[in-house]
């Protein structure tokens, strides 16, 4: 008796490549070659091919559309199931022609493993970078290339040796390593399940071998909850929460947290469709309604998860991103993102390097244009509720809307960018606000002026600690109570426990933000010296100290910090010496609407002080005026 292999789990496999290179015809010899197509298929195609005066075309297989046929070009993705040795595969069809790269990304997105077809005389290609390119942006690191069309080559070694050479060069340099390289003719059907008589040379695996070598992607249910709110229904009494699990589980009793509003709530029930017995747990791909025991307020685009293993909030993140609109994408625009059920208006903050597929090549830009790949710096008016792709692929990937046109898609990095989540929880509990018997009138009285927080933020040696100095001095000799806050004192103390990476940085700019809002309170100007990169973390010190808050950009651009350089940081940024050290190489996001901008390259030192006392003395005036009368 025969021993059946085990059937693995199924795997979801893109298919593409340049127009051309033979990807259809690759697929039809495999539904040919593993009996997965109907009854009288293969006479039919015959028919077809010779009434078109044309040997046996594999490619009308998928070509369903009679547009296709007399194009010879597909035009749409399309998804077809077959058996190998030991697991079912559903196979994706995706565009080569560059108009169709849309139809190409949607295929791949759904993919756990890509054959890359290449030409065997032609060569990589525009496409076939541009392909290779895409499915790196989207997280597929199993790869098999096929290197098409050996008969047309004559079955030479030397020929796909150096088509192999070329292929290897541009993978391993946008980190990709191909699962295999193989040598086939889709026409005749070598080394696609059987090996044939004419590759012998060749001693790497089949096709179909090496596609029951791949892995499929970790089930979904192995990954954090993430259940994306669609809708909220009301019936009778109760409020049923809907949407699909993408990820995760989720059962009754466990409490949830509803991302971005921060809410908690635990599940009373799960309601399912036309299941008549109580349901106790959800899995990933389940669409389904929970009712919670708590009345809190939820809504469309909310993410529900288990606390410990939440999404991440921010309002800024980095993209990888594919432009697909017809007119190019600039900075400053704004478009319409949506993630999941969630919609809401981005803007375009930065545009930091535009990619050449082709080469590999970076430049700079204002513009990103149609079918570009770039990395781009988006801002979204709220904090919004996501993961990076490589994390979590199914919430941590967008597309962006103009009007009612997809324009284009990504996928999401926090790279430099800190989760917001943290700095909006607090551990402390049972507090009880006591009255002081001092009110700020008292203090203004006393002190001859009301209290402050002075926020210098600039790049490092935009002489931020030197303006500070002088104009605590100078406030000083003129009456005023006055202190600075900057690094050197505060991270020596307070925030010794605190390093440089993006979560450390909002942390310790919460603290100094908190700090100086008491300084406020207290009835003193508090000045403080801090680089504060993010404008989140400038936006949460305002909202510290609301009504007192004064936001000074000490502005120099980055050549003149650098050509200063008071403390050498930038020589050992640029030596690799210091990580993450803004403006090299960690973000800086200038104040839009800064209360006062002093530019130190184009004034003196004295000039500058003169700016800034003046404008401190106009906005403290102006508030004892208010408050006196």
């Amino acid at each position: 008796m025969t021993t059946q292999p085990e059937r693995q789990a199924q795997l979801r496999l893109v298919v593409v490549g340049h127009v051309d290179h033979g990807k259809s015809t690759l697929i039809g010899r495999i539904l040919h070659d593993t009996n997965s197509l109907p009854d009288g298929k293969v006479e039919e195609l015959k028919r077809i091919s010779e009434k078109r005066g044309m040997p046996l075309e594999w490619s009308f297989v998928l070509d369903s559309f009679q547009a296709e046929r007399d194009q010879a070009i597909t035009i749409d993705t399309t998804q077809i199931w077959f058996r190998t040795a030991t697991r079912d595969v559903v196979i994706i069809d995706a565009p080569g022609h560059r108009e169709f790269l849309k139809n190409m990304i949607s295929g791949a997105a759904q993919a756990d493993a890509a054959i890359l077809v290449v030409d065997a005389e032609e060569g990589i290609r525009e496409q076939t970078r541009r392909h290779a390119y895409l499915l790196n942006i989207l997280g597929l690191k199993q790869i098999a290339v096929v290197v098409n069309k050996m008969d047309l080559v004559g079955y030479d070694p030397a020929r796909f040796q150096i088509v192999s050479d070329e292929i290897i060069r541009y993978l391993a340099d946008i980190g990709v390593s191909p699962a295999a390289i193989i040598p086939v003719s889709a026409r005749h059907g070598d080394m696609i399940a059987e090996r044939g008589e004419n590759l012998g040379w060749y001693q790497g695996p089949s096709l179909l071998g090496k596609l029951d070598d791949f892995d499929r992607a970790p089930a979904p249910i192995d990954q954090p909850l993430r259940f994306p709110i669609q809708d909220v229904y009301k019936f009778d009494e109760r409020r049923i929460i809907v949407g699909r699990i993408e990820t995760g589980a989720l059962s009754v009793g466990d409490q949830l947290l509803f991302s971005p509003h921060n809410l908690l709530g635990t599940v009373k029930t799960i309601e399912a469709w036309n299941n008549p017995a109580p349901v106790l747990t959800a899995t990933a791909g389940q669409s389904i309604g929970i009712t919670l025991e708590q009345q809190i307020f939820v809504e469309r685009g909310d993410i529900a998860s288990h606390d410990e293993n939440a999404p991440i909030l921010t309002n800024i993140f980095r993209a990888r991103l594919f432009w697909l609109g017809q007119q190019p994408l600039k900075l400053g625009q704004s478009l319409k993102l949506k993630l999941g059920h969630t919609e809401t208006p981005v803007s375009v903050q930065a545009i930091e390097k535009i990619i050449n597929t082709q080469d590999l090549s970076n430049e700079t830009g204002h513009e990103i244009v149609r079918n570009d790949v770039a990395e781009v710096v988006f801002r979204t008016r709220g904090l919004l509720a996501l993961d990076e792709y490589r994390q979590i692929a199914r919430t941590g990937q967008f597309v962006l809307v103009d009007g009612f046109e997809t324009v284009g898609g990504g996928t999401i990095s926090m790279e430099d960018f800190a989760d917001q989540r943290a700095s909006l929880k607090s551990k402390s509990s049972n507090l009880h606000g006591v009255d002081h018997l001092l009110t700020p009138v008292l203090r203004t009285q006393r002190n001859g002026h009301r209290g402050g927080v002075i926020w210098f933020t600039g790049l490092s040696g935009s002489g931020k600690s030197t303006l500070a100095m002088r104009v605590e001095q100078r406030l000083f000799h003129k009456g005023f109570q006055v202190f600075v806050l900057d690094g050197d004192n505060v991270r020596s103390g307070l925030n010794s426990d605190l390093g440089f990476a993006p979560e450390e940085r909002t942390e310790n700019i919460r603290r100094v933000g908190e700090v100086a809002a008491l300084f406020a309170q207290a009835g003193t100007v508090c000045i403080t010296a801090f680089i504060s990169p993010y404008q989140s973390d400038r936006d949460r010190a305002r909202r510290a100290a609301p009504d007192c808050f004064y936001e000074i950009y000490i502005k120099a651009d980055l050549a003149v910090c650098e050509g200063r350089d008071p403390k050498g940081l930038y020589r050992k940024a640029r030596s690799g010496e210091i990580k993450d050290f803004t403006g090299v190489s960690a973000p800086y996001e200038a104040p839009e609407t800064a209360d006062l901008v002093v530019d130190t390259s184009s004034h003196t030192i004295d000039q500058c002080v003169e700016m800034i006392v003046g404008a401190i003395e106009q906005q403290l005036a102006a508030t004892l005026i208010a408050e006196a009368s």
